[in-house]
């Protein structure tokens, strides 16, 4: 969907920061219930200028799965309260480790917006430069944004199930070892412990430096895949518990190369629903 490099240091950011069509978006996420909570981060200390992006309202709240793609309308109205155009450079941050700046740069992708790009080591490698930080939310004027969907980035439960059955794709799960063996609780309730039948295990956070929170180099990714049992030159679809550190996978992927992978959005949130599909559990 992309063939540029969809991250930008903070050299360059901060090159272009005060730019009119340079906007800056702070997707910072925690999960539901933990404090503080990400708009608590966002409002202590953010980018000079950056807009917050609520995960969980961007999406269809109609839905009872957690933070799923929203309609292309609802995307764009949501995308021009931020005050986004069409035309603007968007640069996703987080507050380091990319675990949602990657998923709210895949959104932008399915839905028609090529010029997004993630801040490579987001937040954290921000303030360790010793570069402004501001606090408090910031203002913007209202824009104008037209969203069109591409539903080739986005897997469904009946898509994957298909694609499963079949062994069309190989999916790869971006939790950590100990959820995907099945070996502890999963931290959302009433929901299976194990894995999609098939599916490879590479944990997101094996795909960045946790020290300065940037991501490895190319050959350490391909490594990484490799080493997970993932063939690089076959079909692939990330997923995740909810579909959001699964793009860390789909960022690494397009970073090599790959640009026709997908996202399975409703990730272990659905597949491991009592009522789902079967599920495997230990190793791979």
């Amino acid at each position: 969907m992309t063939d540029r490099d969809p991250l930008v240091s903070s050299e360059w950011l901060a090159a272009r920061i005060k730019e009119a069509d340079v906007r800056v978006l702070d997707a910072s996420f925690r999960m539901p219930g933990v404090l503080p909570s990400a708009r608590d981060d966002y409002v202590a200390g953010h980018i000079p200028g950056a807009v917050f992006f609520d995960v969980d309202q961007v999406s269809d709240r109609s839905s009872p799965l957690p933070h799923m793609f929203p309609q292309a309308a609802q995307f764009g109205r949501d995308i021009a309260a931020l005050g986004i155009r069409n035309s603007d450079t968007v640069v996703v941050s987080d507050q380091g480790g990319f675990l949602a700046s990657a998923r709210v740069w895949w959104m932008f992708l399915c839905f028609g917006h090529r010029d997004v790009r993630v801040l490579d080591g987001g937040v954290k490698k921000w303030r360790a430069e010793g570069r402004a930080i501001e606090s408090g939310e910031v203002q913007v004027k209202p824009a104008s944004f037209t969203a069109t969907f591409n539903a080739g980035g986005v897997r469904t439960l009946a898509q994957l199930a298909a694609d499963v059955e079949s062994g069309a794709v190989q999916v790869v799960d971006a939790r950590a070892v100990e959820r995907f063996e099945g070996r502890v609780p999963e931290p959302r309730p009433g929901l299976r412990s194990g894995h999609i039948p098939r599916s490879r295990n590479l944990p997101y956070t094996a795909l960045f430096d946790a020290t300065t929170g940037v991501m490895k180099p190319s050959a350490a990714l391909r490594q990484a895949f490799t080493t997970a049992g993932v063939r690089l030159d076959a079909p692939v679809v990330t997923c995740c518990g909810s579909g959001v550190s699964a793009a860390v996978l789909t960022l690494a992927l397009v970073r090599l190369g790959i640009t026709d992978s997908a996202l399975y959005d409703g990730s272990w949130s659905e597949w491991g629903l009592v009522d789902g599909p079967a599920i495997a559990a230990g190793p791979a």
